[in-house]
């Protein structure tokens, strides 16, 4: 037994000393220019990365007045003294300006642990991603082009010689004036390893078990907003044609999905039409036109009578307003709760998730915004509720992803709507450089149903994704 104790000892003993202890800055303490906003500004440095390790622009990273050619400071504290071996600086446009680097114990006295040599330019971690990914301007699922190129993202990897016990602030010095073009900076860490801090996605490892997406052939191209209704065997999607978006239906034989139909009675919009709810007794369609200051928003709502859609007119919410002329949405099975993705003046940088509830008259509340955990600085949009009402899917480009938006999932915590937890990317089998979003979970055949961009054309693709997959992220 003594032997086997030895064993584990010397175990654990391995593992204390592999453990890299990484904090991220909490605080700001002092800062030489600010933006403002909730894009852009400074608050974008706190906080772990989130524009990596895609890189490139980002509302979510720091935009100093400087950035093109000035000289910037800041100061940051963390939440807990450790030694450090190792800070790293994440410089999601044009890394290579960081030219001198201090710690401090105290947040007053500060030591200084490393400076830029004028003919010295140390290596910065490189992003992969190819330079044809395919980006959503305007409605962000409407009309498509490529992304602006990414101007160098990396990680300035400062590696004390000497470590330093009890830190608590760094102050980071930038010269913006040696390399061209924007700069932003997306977060400091700190570690007591000398081991490169590396930026990763929140997924999950049973999300890359997952069989490659495949391309649901429907027999032409660019579809996209895919919803399927169960109870009559049925797939909505909207094709762009003509410079309108009309809603077609297909029904599946054999595991193949087929009989094409243009659902006539419900594109009633003027361009946009597209299902983003639908159950056996209603179905939520987007894209009409609304009257700002009427309380409609965009949103018509049909009865389903065995297949026949009969309007029930537009949603109405309290003092609804959108920066946008359209949005997306879904709803509780009962319809006593909607989800919409707009933008406001309440929201936290881009389009937000928000939450109204249904009132005896069979109009909504106020809108309510559904928290700073599930909404960033960037776009959150294109939700799906489960019929559970606490899992959420939804697009983002927000948090850390492979590349563009990609698709997460988050969980209800209470019955405020207002708590959920951190978002998690499905993973890189569902989401690739290129746009992901307009996620659809086929609960009947545990499926999930999406739309992204292909050679420049919008595609919907399926993947097979386990409900004790999906569940199991909780």
């Amino acid at each position: 037994m003594k032997k086997i104790y030895i064993l584990y000892s010397i175990f654990f003993a391995l593992l204390s000393v592999n453990a890299q202890q990484v904090q991220w800055a909490s605080k700001l303490i002092k800062y030489s220019s600010d933006l403002g906003g909730k894009q852009f500004g400074i608050k974008r440095i706190l906080g772990k990365p989130d524009a990596f390790p895609q890189g490139g622009y980002s509302a979510n990273a720091w935009t100093p007045k400087n950035a093109l050619d000035g000289r910037e400071i800041v100061i940051v504290g963390y939440e807990t003294p450790q030694t450090v071996k190792q800070v790293a600086i994440f410089e999601n446009l044009n890394a290579g300006c960081v030219t001198r680097v201090w710690v401090s114990t105290d947040g007053e006295k500060f030591e200084a642990v490393w400076g830029r040599k004028p003919d010295y330019k140390t290596p910065v971690y490189k992003a992969t991603l190819s330079r044809d990914r395919q980006y959503y301007f305007g409605r962000k699922r409407r009309k498509i082009q490529e992304a602006p190129d990414i101007f160098n993202p990396g990680v300035e990897y400062v590696v004390l010689d000497n470590a330093v016990s009890g830190v608590v602030a760094v102050k980071v010095e930038f010269s913006f004036a040696l390399l061209p073009g924007q700069k932003q900076i997306d977060a400091i860490g700190i570690s007591d390893s000398a081991e490169p801090i590396e930026p990763k996605v929140n997924t999950r490892p049973s999300l890359e078990n997952l069989q490659k997406a495949t391309v649901v052939d429907l027999g032409t191209s660019n579809q996209s907003i895919p919803y399927i209704l169960p109870s009559e065997n049925k797939l909505f999607v909207t094709n762009y044609e003509n410079d309108k978006e009309a809603i077609y239906s297909y029904t599946k034989v054999n595991d193949k999905w087929t009989n094409q139909k243009l659902e006539t009675q419900l594109n009633t919009g003027d361009s946009y039409n597209y299902v983003d709810y639908a159950n056996e007794n209603y179905l939520l369609k987007g894209g009409s036109t609304y009257t700002r200051g009427t309380n409609d928003c965009g949103f018509e709502l049909f009865e389903n009578k065995m297949g026949s859609y009969q309007s029930l007119g537009q949603l109405k919410i309290s003092a609804y307003n959108n920066y946008d002329d359209y949005s997306d949405a879904t709803m509780t099975h009962d319809l006593k709760v909607f989800i919409m993705s707009i933008e406001t003046d309440f929201t936290q940088g881009g389009t937000d998730l928000y939450f109204a509830t249904r009132k005896d008259d069979g109009t909504y509340g106020f809108l309510q915004n559904m928290g700073k955990v599930i909404n960033s600085a960037a776009d959150e949009s294109m939700p799906q509720l489960l019929s559970d009402g606490k899992t959420l899917l939804f697009a983002s480009d927000g948090f850390s992803t492979y590349g563009n938006k990609d698709i997460f999932v988050s969980f209800r915590l209470d019955d405020t709507w207002k708590n959920w937890s951190e978002p998690i990317n499905l993973g890189s089998k569902i989401n690739t450089n290129n746009f992901e979003g307009q996620p659809f979970y086929d609960e009947n055949n545990e499926t999930l149903y999406f739309s992204t961009t292909i050679d420049g054309a919008v595609q919907i693709m399926t993947v097979s994704l386990p409900t004790s997959v999906l569940m199991g992220l909780k």
